[in-house]
């Protein structure tokens, strides 16, 4: 079974950087279209950011474009969100998800098409 593992997250002021890592095991990552989504205290959860299998195809959320960026190590088995000029508006429980099947360019912007979820990293901006 796939297992996903979020890390890199904590406390940073605004217009910090935080680099959050999501460390695969289970099987091969180049299988797996990869997202990254968030949640804050009374808030649904939301797509921040989606990578496809092979890499080229990546999508964000308008709020963070041109902030953060998605990438992937597919030799390391880890999939990366570099986060920039952060707000406190980006405070929130982020969450790497999976979805399995070789899917070349396409990626998944909706929580409800991941297979499986990491525990998730907390991310607090704050002064």
């Amino acid at each position: 079974q796939l297992q996903l593992v979020e890390s890199g997250g904590g406390l940073v002021q605004p217009g910090g950087s935080l680099r959050l890592s999501c460390a695969v095991s289970g099987h091969t990552l180049d299988d797996y279209a990869v997202g990254w989504f968030r949640q804050a205290p009374g808030e649904e959860r939301e797509g921040v950011s989606s990578i496809s299998s092979d890499g080229t195809g990546t999508n964000y959320a308008d709020s963070v474009k041109g902030r953060f960026t998605i990438s992937r190590d597919d030799a390391r088995n880890t999939v990366y969100l570099q986060m920039n000029s952060l707000k406190p508006e980006d405070t929130g429980v982020y969450y790497c998800a999976a979805k399995g099947g070789y899917s070349g360019s396409y990626y998944y912007t909706e929580w409800y098409e991941y297979d499986d979820w990491g525990q998730g990293t907390q991310v607090t901006v704050s002064p």
